[in-house]
């Protein structure tokens, strides 16, 4: 196709372009744009003089392009991700050029298989916990996305902290909402006061920051303070990490990095795992498939990550809640040089969207999009589509570096509340939004009933 500077797009509204549909449903617009318009449209927002344009990327080929093949040309400049590292730190989410790889480096030796394989155990006591606190409750209703909002924060904390668990989660839970509004707020508004003004937005993402900063440095300084020893927590090895090369992570980078685990490391896992199990509460014949395979595998065991390969039915449906509720919406980049994308040419500087929301929707490669069909994920089903058909943890250079962590995690956990309990939906739709990442705004409530496969 012969390369065009004329990309389409919805024209929206005579002076305000699309600022409306973006406010409200920013990832419904970007499906419009796409089926309406192609795989590169042009959006813009806002009134004359402080209107924003955004470009969407939405084939897998264009997507491969902007994550991967091209991926220095796409960085992570744009006024989203400053607000990111203002509230969260330069950690690996949001660092860049150097500091990006030298981060990596010292941090790719803790998430090598061999490594996150040993924090199963950890996941499983968590979830056990979940189990326990299921069948004493006196209500069998449960909002699942809510209770996996819950044991993902406390899994990952206790493989951050080890035994401090407790403190960090209380303050996590109520500081990072906060944060996470005002990041949002901030990093898609025209125009913001400065952070130091005492407005009560910022009042209040300024206190939430202090609380969060200073329990992560007092268990910090409390773990230098008492030398690693056999602590096989996150925490301990990154302040242990060092290369000659690189140096070691001082106490404020510790610090950054921590913040972005916690804040990636459960919401996503969250969102993937709390929809499979709503997915499979509306699907009484793929709930049996995975209840069949969890009972033939383990037998009333408690899984290990030995069993991960051995509950392919299982990866299956949590890849497909991956499709349809992915944790990441939308990715932002901003483009470095002029570029063609889709025999279109997307402009210097242009802010860039690609959307797994929209690309995992995409009827080129997922007939019936909308169905929750696991079979959808077979190898050879696979093998069939495009690399970037599919991409919840992103790709290229900076693909999220716990995508096996995330995957352990949610397969023990969703094996072992299979074993103890059948599911039934009480709610059949759950809205969402965008946020940081995809965000229930309804309830996800199951009515639960115990089985007698539960581990003992």
């Amino acid at each position: 196709m012969a390369t065009t500077n004329a990309i389409p797009g919805p024209s929206g509204l005579p002076l305000l372009g699309s600022m409306f549909d973006l406010k409200n449903d920013s990832l419904g617009t970007f499906l419009r744009a796409q089926r309406e318009h192609g795989d590169v449209v042009k959006i813009t927002a806002g009134p004359p003089g402080i209107r924003a344009t955004v470009y969407g990327v939405f084939s897998a080929e264009g997507t491969q392009q902007v994550l991967a093949t091209q991926a220095a040309n796409f960085r992570k400049d744009n006024n989203f991700y400053q607000e990111l590292r203002e509230s969260f730190g330069n950690g690996l989410l949001t660092s860049q050029d150097e500091d990006y790889q030298r981060q990596r480096r010292l941090v790719q030796p803790l998430f090598t298989k061999r490594r996150v394989d040993g924090y199963a155990e950890a996941v499983a006591a968590e979830v056990a916990k979940v189990v326990t606190s299921w069948r004493d409750a006196e209500d069998a209703t449960v909002d699942v996305l809510d209770e996996m909002t819950e044991l993902a924060l406390r899994a990952v904390a206790r493989i951050l902290f080890g035994t401090d668990v407790d403190a960090a989660v209380e303050i996590v839970e109520r500081c990072f909402p906060v944060i996470n509004d005002y990041v949002l707020l901030r990093g898609f508004s025209p125009l913001n006061a400065p952070r130091d003004w005492p407005t009560p937005g910022n009042r209040r993402a300024a206190a939430a920051h202090r609380e969060l900063y200073a329990v992560c440095d007092r268990i910090i300084a409390e773990r230098r303070a008492a030398g690693r020893g056999d602590a096989e927590d996150l925490l301990s090895l990154l302040a242990e990490a060092e290369s000659a090369e690189d140096g070691s992570l001082d106490a404020g980078e510790l610090r950054e990095q921590v913040l972005v685990f916690l804040l990636a490391g459960h919401e996503t896992t969250a969102t993937s795992l709390g929809f499979a199990l709503h997915l499979l509460a509306r699907h009484p014949e793929e709930r049996k498939r995975a209840h069949e395979e969890v009972d033939r595998v383990l037998a009333g065991r408690v899984p290990t990550a030995a069993d991960l390969d051995a509950l392919p039915y299982l990866t299956q449906v949590l890849k497909e809640a991956m499709r349809l509720f992915p944790a990441a919406g939308a990715i932002g980049r901003r483009a470095v040089a002029a570029t063609e994308i889709d025999g279109h040419t997307i402009p210097a500087g242009a802010d860039v969207i690609v959307a797994p929301w929209v690309t995992h929707r995409h009827p080129r490669y997922w007939p019936d999009a909308e169905r929750f069909d696991p079979d959808r994920f077979t190898p050879e089903a696979e093998a069939e589509r495009p690399r970037y058909a599919w991409f919840p943890f992103g790709g290229g250079p900076r693909a999220c570096i716990g995508q096996h962590f995330s995957m352990l995690e949610s397969v023990i956990a969703l094996a072992m509340l299979l074993q103890a309990y059948d599911l039934d939906a009480i709610d059949t739709e759950v809205p969402i939004s965008a946020g940081i990442t995809l965000q229930a705004v309804g309830p996800a409530r199951v009515r639960l009933r115990p089985r007698a496969e539960a581990p003992q």
